[in-house]
């Protein structure tokens, strides 16, 4: 937690994993299942040009999602979550 006058950086190891387990229930593509087309490892928030990654350890797997195109315009996603909109970005980096 943070100190007194000091602004919250969100590295609380007990409060990320409860956002991680509650966040993951949302995901819109569960790259664990039978169904995920191998295609989509290459299509993944992360990789896309349109995510910006969150500050602190949450950035380490969440960013938002500012694709206007997207059903997920302005909400947090997991960086291995995507979309029908996804873009690769233009240098090919990840996270």
């Amino acid at each position: 937690m943070s100190i007194a006058g000091e602004p919250w950086t969100g590295n609380d190891r007990s409060h990320n994993d409860e956002c991680h387990a509650r966040w993951m229930s949302s995901l819109n593509r569960s790259t664990g299942g039978p169904d995920y087309p191998d295609e989509w490892y290459h299509e993944q928030c992360g990789g896309c040009r349109f995510w910006i990654a969150l500050e602190g350890e949450m950035g380490l797997d969440y960013g938002a999602c500012t694709n206007a195109r997207s059903a997920f315009d302005g909400r947090v996603r997991f960086e291995h979550d995507g979309c029908d909109t996804f873009t690769v970005r233009e240098d090919g980096s990840f996270g």
